[in-house]
C-alpha cells in the first residue's frame, strides 16, 4: 500500500504552505498528490503549477468534473499535462452533483452512469489518437448534418495508457469503475463497511473479463495524529458535516446516503436537517464520533498503524491522506512512520 496526499480544494488561503507540503511529501516518498475542484479553483491549473515545481510525485485530479468540459477537452488536457509532467498525471473523473452540475455548469444531471460511460469512452479513444467517432445517447461526434468531421488528436501523449480513475459512490457507478477504469477514488471509505462497495467494483471488473489485479483503490482519508482519538476527531467534524449535510439537497445527497448504508441513518438525517436549517455548529456536533473514526486516521501513531493494516486488508492500494492539523508536515511524517510500523508498504 502506497501513500498519497490529497490537498482538496485550492484557494483557501494556505496555498504557499500547500506547495511546501507537496514538496515535503515528495521527499518522504509519497506516490501521488491529488487536487479537487467544485466551483472555485480548477484542478488542472493547480496540478500544472505543482508538476512544474516537483520531479517525482504523480499529480492526480480528484476529480475533473464531467459537466465542466467536453470529453475531447478533457483528453487534450490530460495528454498535455501528462506530457509536461513527464508522464506523472492521473486522470480522475466524476459527475459532481446536481446542484453544481445544473447550477454552475448549466448541464442537466441526468443518467450519471450512462454519461460517465460515454464520456470515458471518448476520452480513451482520443488519447489513443484514434479518429473520434461516437454515436451515443449523450454524446455524438462529429455532429450529423454539419461541417464537422472525425478528428485525431494532433499531439502524442507521453504514455500509451494514461491511468483513469472514477469517483463513485452508488452501486451502479461502482460497477462501472470496476468495468472501465484503472482505479477508484472513494470518499468516507471505511474498511469495516467497504465489503459491499468492493463487491460492486469486483462485479464490474468481472463483467469486463478481468479481476482487480492492478486496480488502484485510492481513498482520501482525513489524518489527525494526537494522543486522544476522540479529540482528534473534532478536527474532522466540519468536513463531515459539510458533506453529509450540505453537499446536496434534502432529497439527493450521495454522501448522506452512503452514511445511511454504513448504519448511520438516524445520525446522518440529523446532521442534514441541522445543516440545511443553518445550524452548522449543531450539524458538526451531531456527527457521531464512530463515523469519524471509521472513515479517518485518528490518534497515536500506533493506532493509526493498526488502522492502516485494516485499510490494506480491505483492498486499498493507495491511501491518500488529508491532514487536518496545524502541523501537516509532521502529520505526513507520522503517516510514513505508521505505514512502516504497520508493515503493509
Amino acid at each position: 500500500m502506497r501513500l498519497g496526499l490529497n490537498l482538496g480544494y485550492w484557494g483557501t488561503g494556505t496555498d504557499p504552505a500547500n506547495l511546501a507540503l507537496v514538496k515535503h511529501a515528495e521527499e518522504l516518498g509519497y506516490a501521488v498528490v491529488w487536487a479537487a475542484e467544485a466551483y472555485g479553483s480548477d484542478a488542472v491549473t493547480v496540478l500544472t503549477w505543482i508538476a512544474a515545481q516537483t520531479s517525482r510525485i504523480d499529480v492526480g485530479a480528484a476529480v475533473l468534473q464531467i459537466p465542466a468540459r467536453t470529453p475531447a477537452m478533457t483528453a487534450m488536457t490530460a495528454a498535455t499535462l501528462d506530457t509536461l509532467s513527464g508522464g506523472r498525471f492521473r486522470l480522475g473523473l466524476g459527475v459532481s452533483g446536481p446542484q453544481v452540475s445544473e447550477g454552475w455548469h448549466g448541464v442537466r444531471f441526468t443518467s450519471p452512469v450512462g454519461r460517465t460511460r460515454e464520456y470515458a469512452s471518448i476520452v480513451r479513444s482520443a488519447l489513443r489518437r484514434e479518429r473520434v467517432r461516437f454515436d451515443g445517447e449523450h454524446f455524438t461526434l462529429p455532429l450529423p448534418d454539419g461541417p464537422g468531421k472525425a478528428l485525431r488528436m494532433t499531439v502524442r501523449p507521453a504514455r500509451k495508457h494514461l491511468p483513469l480513475y472514477l469517483a463513485a459512490i452508488g452501486p451502479k457507478n461502482l460497477e462501472l469503475a470496476g468495468e472501465i477504469a484503472d482505479g477508484w477514488l472513494p470518499v468516507f471509505f471505511s474498511p469495516a463497511h467497504a465489503g459491499e462497495q468492493l463487491a460492486h467494483v469486483r462485479a464490474g471488473a468481472e463483467r469486463a473479463g478481468r479481476g482487480l489485479a492492478g486496480f488502484d483503490v485510492a481513498p482520501s482519508v482525513p489524518l489527525v495524529p494526537g494522543d486522544d482519538w476522540r479529540t482528534c476527531a473534532d478536527a474532522v467534524r466540519g468536513y463531515a458535516a459539510l458533506y453529509l449535510g450540505g453537499m446536496g439537497s434534502r432529497e439527493k445527497n450521495f454522501y448522506n446516503r452512503l452514511a445511511c448504508r454504513m448504519g448511520f441513518a438516524a445520525e446522518a438525517a440529523e446532521v442534514q436537517e441541522k445543516y440545511l436549517d443553518g445550524d452548522r455548529a449543531g450539524a458538526m456536533a451531531a456527527v457521531p464520533p464512530e463515523f469519524l473514526d471509521a472513515t479517518s486516521l485518528l490518534g497515536p501513531k500506533e493506532r493509526i498503524a493498526e488502522k492502516m493494516k485494516e485499510y490494506a486488508e480491505a483492498g486499498v492500494t493507495t491511501l491518500s491522506v488529508s491532514p487536518y492539523t496545524p502541523e501537516p508536515a509532521a502529520a505526513l511524517r507520522t503517516a510514513v512512520e505508521a505505514l512502516e510500523l504497520a508493515g503493509v508498504a
